[in-house]
C-alpha cells in the first residue's frame, strides 16, 4: 500500500473505532486488522480499553510509533499520568493542549455560528435548572454537589443520577438539547476537575441557548466566550450558588447579560482554537506518521513491557480461550 498504515490495537469502549472527519479516500490508511501489526507504521492504543492481559505482549517493531489515545480524564485512568507507562509511547492524542495531537471537545465552527444566529428559546419549564447525568463516574464529588444543590433549589434531572424527570420523546442528542433549551440554567458537572478537560457538559447548553452552571476545568474560561456561563465553584458551595441563581431569576437584566456574547462575533482566541481543532485528529496523526516513515527499518521487534509481562498475558489469554472466553475483534466504524 502506498502511504502510511495506522493500526488500532484496541477497540473504542469495546465497540468500533470511529474515524470522524476522515474522508473515504484516506480510510485505507487505517486498519483494525491485527494481522497487519508488523506492517503498521503506527499502533494506536485507546487507554480506556487497555487490558494488560491482552496487550502486554504486543511487540514493537523497529521505527514503529506507538500512540496513546484517550479523551477521558487522567483522574479516571491514572495510567495517563504514570511516567513509567507513558514512556512506552511516542505520540499522545488527548484533550490536553500539551498533547502531541490535541483532540478537542470543542464544537465545530458551524455549530457556533448556528448558535449565534438562532433566536433565544423560550424558557417554559417551572424548575430553573436541568441536569443530564447518567454516568456514575465521580472523581470530584459532583454527585454530592448536585444532591446538595437539589435540596436548595429545584432541579429537573433526566439522567440516571437523581432522576426525577423523563423525556416524553427520546430521540437521543437532539431531544436532550431541546429539553435543555427550555430551562434557564443547565447544571453541568464534569466527572473530574482537570485543566483542559472541558467536555460537552459546557458546550451543549451554550449551543442550546441556556446558561451553563459549570463545575469542571479550572481554565474553562479558555474555551467559552466571556460571561457565557456561571462558575459553580465561585459562590462558596451549593447554598451560595442557589442564592445567586435565585437572584438572577429576580433580575432579568443580569440574567440576560449571560447571552450578550451571542450578539457579538466569537472572540479571536476562540476562533483560533476552532481552526486548530477543525481538522480531524486522525488526519493530523496521519501526517505525523507519514513524516516519520523514513525512520522505519528492519530488525527484530522488542517487547516493551518485558518478557515476564508478555508471558503472563499469553498464558492468561490461552486459559481464557480454553474456558470459552475470547476478546472481540477490533473494528473500525
Amino acid at each position: 500500500m502506498s502511504g502510511p498504515l495506522i493500526l488500532f490495537r484496541t477497540p473504542y469502549f469495546r465497540g468500533p473505532v470511529p474515524l470522524a472527519g476522515v474522508p473515504d479516500g484516506l480510510r485505507r490508511h487505517f486498519t483494525a486488522d491485527q494481522a497487519q501489526l508488523r506492517e503498521a507504521d503506527a499502533v494506536v492504543f485507546h487507554i480506556p480499553d487497555w487490558r494488560r492481559t491482552q496487550l502486554d505482549d504486543t511487540p514493537k517493531y523497529p521505527g514503529q510509533l506507538w500512540v496513546l489515545w484517550s479523551m477521558e480524564s487522567a483522574v479516571n485512568y491514572p495510567r495517563m499520568a504514570d511516567p513509567a507507562f507513558l514512556r512506552h509511547f511516542d505520540l499522545i492524542v488527548t484533550y490536553e493542549r500539551s498533547a502531541d495531537i490535541w483532540s478537542s471537545y470543542l464544537p465545530a465552527a458551524p455549530q457556533w455560528q448556528a448558535a449565534l444566529a438562532m433566536s433565544q428559546p423560550p424558557k417554559t419549564e417551572t424548575a430553573p435548572l436541568v441536569m443530564f447525568q447518567s454516568a456514575l463516574i465521580d472523581g470530584c464529588g459532583r454527585n454530592a454537589f448536585s444532591g446538595a444543590l437539589m435540596r436548595q433549589i429545584p432541579v429537573d434531572s433526566y439522567g440516571r443520577v437523581y432522576r426525577n424527570r423523563t423525556l416524553a420523546d427520546d430521540r437521543g442528542r437532539q431531544s436532550k438539547l431541546e429539553a435543555i433549551s427550555r430551562y434557564r440554567f443547565c447544571l453541568s458537572l464534569e466527572n473530574s476537575l482537570l485543566p483542559d478537560y472541558v467536555t460537552e457538559k459546557l458546550f451543549d447548553p451554550l449551543l442550546a441557548g441556556t446558561v451553563p452552571v459549570y463545575r469542571g476545568a479550572p481554565n474553562a474560561q479558555e474555551f467559552a466566550p466571556e460571561h457565557s456561563y456561571i462558575d459553580a465553584e465561585a459562590y462558596g458551595g451549593p447554598k451560595g450558588l442557589a442564592d445567586y441563581l435565585r437572584h438572577l431569576l429576580q433580575s432579568p437584566a443580569e440574567y440576560a447579560a449571560y447571552f450578550a456574547w451571542r450578539q457579538r462575533p466569537l472572540p479571536d482566541w476562540l476562533e483560533e482554537k476552532l481552526r486548530a481543532s477543525a481538522t480531524s485528529c486522525w488526519l493530523r496523526l496521519l501526517e505525523r506518521v507519514d513524516t516519520a516513515r523514513a525512520a522505519r527499518r528492519s530488525g527484530r521487534p522488542a517487547l516493551p513491557f518485558g518478557l515476564r509481562a508478555a508471558a503472563s498475558a499469553r498464558t492468561t489469554r490461552l486459559l481464557r480461550r480454553l474456558g470459552g472466553r475470547q476478546a472481540a475483534p477490533v473494528q473500525i466504524q
